[in-house]
């Protein structure tokens, strides 16, 4: 079993911004990663399987639903309690961060937000102890950046109390094992709903994703609705059109502009560690210039990322932040990871290509987070159009 030497970097003193609970939270999270994912990850990634045993573990931590009150399950934190979560849980794997973010910003989130007080009551406590693990349908076969374009339908049944739901989602996480799906759908008029698909309703199935080469250590797949009938109780009540979804989305992005920095964090300290150890021409190679350059912008860059983050969680928790400011802090940080997963691979030489050290899981696993919850170039068009007044899209 691989051993996990991860040390934080703080180079502006950030902890200083952070209250006494936000650490124990961040240190509790980090904590049960170093001791029930590293160990594991890099077998679990070879193998392309999710180990459903960190489901439960990701509850205790309060890794499902964090922000969602109490009353209904959640552990009533902030936002900024959330994006520290996020970020320890993506320094251990994207695809474990991946399943937390689905379940709390794309499942408990609309739930909570859209879903009628019966819908709360029924799903949110079991979503947050992970009894019941959720899924996200909106991105179609034909229809990612445009989800407007969806096909994805549902009509009357007939009999007053149901609805038939035809249609299909793909590049769906958590779908191979969820036992709901918060699904997004058009009505009989053309405009776009929230509704809880259950596992067991016929014609409702959830083909897994197979052949991936980034985020092997998530379960991924699809969603096909063939005729399933689904009780118009599960219908989202206070919710229409695309503004559901979306702001579902800002709720996912934004944990992923801090859970990307773990991912970060955790190929600077590596490549950091490597360089005083690895030596060439009789001595270590981070003495050399170009090797202090990559390092130094790597930190540089993270710090940077960090800053942004805080002050966006800031925001979040005043009920200030735009979609906007979301986007160009998924799109910087995630780029800005991404990047750093590159030159650490560099630094660790032919060795970064290997099992032993996390770079090249990382590197793989960001390649999908940089095109999830919008493609890069989107959110730069969402920036765009933001500072512009012109929407560039279509």
């Amino acid at each position: 079993m691989a051993s996990d030497n991860f040390q934080a970097h703080d180079y502006y003193l950030m902890d200083e911004l952070l209250s006494d609970e936000h650490k124990l939270i961040r240190e509790t999270a980090r904590a049960w990663v170093k001791k029930e994912v590293s160990p594991i990850v890099e077998d679990a990634c070879q193998k392309a399987e999710f180990p459903k045993q960190w489901i439960k573990g990701l509850a205790e931590i309060g890794a499902f639903g964090p922000y969602i009150p109490t009353e209904y399950g959640g552990a009533g934190l902030d936002q900024i309690s959330y994006g520290l979560i996020m970020q320890e849980l993506e320094r251990g794997d994207s695809g474990l961060r991946s399943t937390a973010s689905v379940q709390s910003s794309l499942v408990m989130f609309p739930i909570y937000t859209y879903g009628s007080e019966e819908q709360k009551k029924k799903y949110l406590p079991k979503l947050a102890s992970g009894d019941m693990m959720g899924c996200f349908g909106l991105t179609e076969p034909d229809h990612g950046s445009n989800p407007n374009g969806m096909i994805t339908n549902f009509k009357d049944a007939g009999d007053g109390k149901h609805v038939i739901l035809n249609g299909a989602k793909m590049w769906i996480s958590n779908s191979p094992f969820a036992d709901i799906a918060v699904v997004w759908a058009k009505d009989e008029a053309g405009d776009i709903r929230g509704l809880v698909v259950e596992r067991g309703m016929k014609g409702f199935t959830t083909p897994e994703t197979h052949g991936k080469w980034s985020l092997r250590a998530s379960a991924t797949g699809e969603l096909v609705f063939d005729n399933v009938k689904v009780p118009r109780e599960n219908i989202f009540p206070n919710i229409k059109g695309l503004k559901g979804p979306l702001g579902c989305l800002n709720s996912a992005r934004y944990g992923i502009s801090w859970g990307v920095i773990g991912a970060a964090m955790d190929c600077y300290d590596s490549a950091l560690r490597y360089s005083k150890e690895r030596i060439q021409f009789g001595k270590p190679i981070g003495a050399f210039q170009l090797t202090q350059k990559k390092l130094a912008e790597m930190i540089t860059e993270i710090t940077k990322a960090q800053l942004l983050t805080w002050r966006l969680g800031v925001l979040k928790n005043e009920h200030r932040a735009t979609p906007a400011q979301i986007s160009m802090a998924k799109r910087n940080n995630v780029h800005m990871a991404i990047t750093i997963a590159r030159e650490a691979r560099q630094i660790h030489g032919g060795m970064g290509i290997t099992g032993e050290y996390p770079i090249m899981r990382h590197m793989m696993n960001l390649e999908s987070v940089i095109t999830y919850e919008g493609t890069h170039d989107i959110h730069l068009l969402i920036t765009g159009m933001d500072v512009t007044g012109f929407n560039a899209f279509g």
